[in-house]
């Protein structure tokens, strides 16, 4: 078996590091996985000609594509970029910090670190500057998402229903459902999050 990748943060810029590393670990997973383009396009629902671009290294995927695609192939979107550990005690330096998205008036959302697949555990932090938005589809059944508001106010969406949630306070939703987070107020908002998609079976938590 191959061995994954990590680029070097030094030899290139953020964008460019991101997308060399998910281009060359996309291809490991999926060869390791047996999957041709065509089956591993049925099975995330991406299509094959994202998954081309990704892999020639000229996609700048979204987080959403990331995640289906880390889904079907039985990883985490952590072992994409490189920012999973395999080992006791791994420290993740911020210049290895993966931004993933990035807002059209300068926020962005990091994964800081996370767990190998396929079951996920992972840590973001988010920046969200006034008028921002991200949308997110539905995660697997029993996902979880726990966040912490440290700066600003951030607007949860929740299928239909929003709730506005201040600095200094928490959230735990089981996100399944279509959500996004909102920057409504008029300074940055930064909170961090942390994910739970965990693929084996096992009781629901009550919230």
């Amino acid at each position: 078996m191959e061995k994954k990748v990590n680029i070097p943060t030094a030899t290139v810029d953020d964008v460019e590091r991101v997308s060399a590393t998910v281009s060359q670990n996309l291809k490991i997973f999926r060869r390791d996985s047996g999957f041709s383009l065509d089956e591993l396009s049925r099975r995330s629902g991406v299509s094959k000609g994202m998954l081309v671009e990704i892999e020639k290294g000229t996609a700048n995927p979204s987080i959403a594509t990331l995640c289906r695609a880390a889904t079907a192939l039985g990883v985490s979107v952590a072992d994409f970029v490189g920012v999973a550990s395999s080992v006791p005690v791994r420290i993740v330096p911020p210049e290895d910090a993966s931004t993933l998205w990035r807002g059209p008036n300068g926020g962005s959302a990091t994964l800081l670190v996370g767990t190998n697949g396929p079951d996920e555990i992972e840590l973001w932090r988010w920046s969200m500057f006034p008028g921002e938005m991200f949308e997110s589809p539905g995660h697997s059944p029993g996902t979880l998402e726990l966040l912490n508001v440290e700066v600003g106010e951030l607007t949860f969406r929740l299928e239909e229903t929003e709730q506005a949630v201040r600095a200094g306070s928490s959230v735990l939703a089981r996100t399944e459902s279509p959500h996004a987070y909102l920057n409504r107020g008029e300074c940055e908002l930064r909170f961090v999050m942390a994910v739970a998609e965990l693929q084996r079976p096992r009781s629901r938590i009550g919230l």
